[in-house]
């Protein structure tokens, strides 16, 4: 799933980016409203991780918009003050959830895998076919009862195949979806992935290839 983390850049020690990337998430981030609003705008999100205080275009205001222009983005928002007024008024501007520093890292990990979940995008927490079962919340995939040890991106890859239920998926919907902004859309990266996660899950291949179309769960 892709993430959005709008504030401490990646250069700050309190960004939650390289935690959430070691979770395996997709994480692009925004160092302000302004940007924020035009990657939301662009691409497509599961969750924003959104602080409060911002440089130019406030929080709230991030918050406010997202609410009523992309209501299917959860947005966890992020504040240094844990007042229970301040946790009223993100809430009422649209918040799903509030989390004041400093939090625990696993805890923020465990929040973004639950606003994920939410009704919205209608994702189960536990995803199941062709001898597949992916348990999205502990982060495990198994096939035949046999425990995966999958890559991120072949985590996220086999989770939006098993999304699909059977559909194919395109190489392009997997970059949007399993890889951040930066990945050059002329990679063969998807290709590459889903040849090592063929090693991983054994014979037989339940990934079906169809040509200029993508990729399917048989």
């Amino acid at each position: 799933m892709r993430v959005l983390v709008v504030g401490a850049g990646e250069e700050s020690t309190h960004s939650p980016a390289p935690w959430l990337r070691a979770a395996g998430f997709a994480v692009d981030t925004a160092p302000d409203g302004e940007t924020a609003l035009y990657k939301l705008a662009v691409n497509e999100y599961g969750v924003m991780l959104l602080e409060r205080l911002l440089p130019g275009l406030s929080g709230d205001e991030v918050c406010r918009v997202t609410t009523m222009r992309h209501g299917q983005v959860r947005v966890l928002m992020i504040s240094s003050r844990d007042d229970p007024k301040e946790r009223l008024t993100g809430f009422a501007l649209g918040a799903d959830d509030y989390l004041a520093r400093p939090f625990d890292h696993d805890e923020m990990i465990a929040r973004v895998r639950a606003l994920a979940r939410r009704p919205g995008r209608a994702d189960p927490p536990v995803l199941e076919r062709s001898g597949l079962r992916l348990d999205s919340a502990r982060y495990e995939a198994f096939r035949d009862g046999r425990l995966l040890q999958l890559s991120p991106k072949q985590f996220g890859v086999l989770e939006e195949l098993l999304r699909a239920d059977g559909a194919p998926v395109s190489a392009e919907v997997l970059l949007e979806r399993v890889w951040d902004e930066n990945i050059d859309p002329f990679t063969t990266i998807v290709r590459v992935t889903i040849r090592s996660l063929r090693r991983k899950l054994g014979d037989p291949d339940p990934i079906e290839t169809l040509p200029r179309v993508g990729y399917r769960l048989v």
